[in-house]
C-alpha cells in the first residue's frame, strides 16, 4: 500500500507538470486568474487557436467537481460519524439508515449546508477556504507523525511514514508555504472557523468524550 500511494502520487505531479507546461504554452499565466477563479482553464484555452474546446472543458470540469464534491461529501459525513460515536458532537451524526446502514440524516444536513454555502458565497472565497482548510490540516497530520513517533513509538502502524522527521517537516513547510500565499481574509475566517470549533469542544466535545 505505501508504495502504491507514493506511486499514485508521483504520477500525478508528473501530469500536472506536463499540463501545466502546455497550458503555459497556449497562453500567458496572467490569464489563469479566470473570471472570480472558476475554470482557468476553460477562460485562458479561449484565447488560443482552440477556442471550440471551452465548453468540452466546462463540462469537464463540472463533471470533476461533482465527482470531487460527492466523494468530500461523503468523506465528512463518515469524518463526523466518528467523532460523534466518540461523544464529540451530537449522536444525530452518527444514527444510521435502518436499511442502507448509511448516515442519512449527516448526508442530508451536510446537503442542504454545502449548497446553501455554494449558493451564497463566492466561488473565489469558498476556493480559498477549501484550500487554506484543506492544508492547516495536512499541517496537523504531519505534526501529528512527529508527536506519535515520540509519544507512543509502539502503536501498530499499518502504514509507516517513511523518513520521519525529514518527510513530516517538509511537509509542514510546503503546506504553510502555500497557505502563505493565500489573502488575510481568507486566515481571518480560518481563525474564525477554528474557534468555533474550539467552543463546541469546549462546551459540548470535552464534557462528553467516551475516553
Amino acid at each position: 500500500m505505501p508504495i502504491g500511494i507514493l506511486l499514485s502520487l508521483g504520477i500525478c505531479t508528473i501530469l500536472y507538470i506536463l499540463f501545466a507546461h502546455v497550458m503555459t504554452g497556449l497562453a500567458n499565466y496572467t490569464e489563469f486568474k479566470g473570471q472570480d477563479g472558476i475554470a482557468p482553464v476553460a477562460v485562458a484555452i479561449a484565447h488560443t487557436p482552440y477556442a471550440f474546446m471551452q465548453k468540452l472543458i466546462i463540462l469537464a470540469i463540472l463533471a470533476g467537481y461533482s465527482s470531487v464534491i460527492l466523494v468530500m461529501l461523503m468523506g465528512q459525513s463518515r469524518v463526523f460519524f466518528s467523532m460523534s460515536k466518540d461523544g464529540f458532537i451530537p449522536p444525530i451524526f452518527s444514527q444510521v439508515h435502518k436499511k442502507f446502514r448509511t448516515p442519512l440524516k449527516s448526508n442530508i444536513l451536510f446537503a442542504i449546508f454545502v449548497s446553501l454555502f455554494a449558493a451564497f458565497v463566492p466561488a473565489r472565497v469558498v476556493g480559498e477556504m477549501t484550500s487554506i482548510g484543506t492544508l492547516f490540516a495536512f499541517v496537523l497530520v504531519c505534526i501529528g507523525v512527529l508527536v506519535m513517533r515520540k509519544s507512543d513509538p509502539n502503536h501498530p502502524r499499518p502504514f509507516k511514514t517513511p523518513l520521519v522527521p525529514l518527510v513530516p517537516i517538509l511537509g509542514v513547510l510546503t503546506c504553510f508555504s502555500m497557505m502563505a500565499a493565500l489573502p488575510l481574509d481568507t486566515w481571518i475566517r480560518l481563525m474564525l472557523w477554528m474557534a468555533a470549533g474550539m467552543v463546541i469542544y469546549f462546551v459540548y466535545g470535552n464534557k462528553r468524550a467516551k475516553f
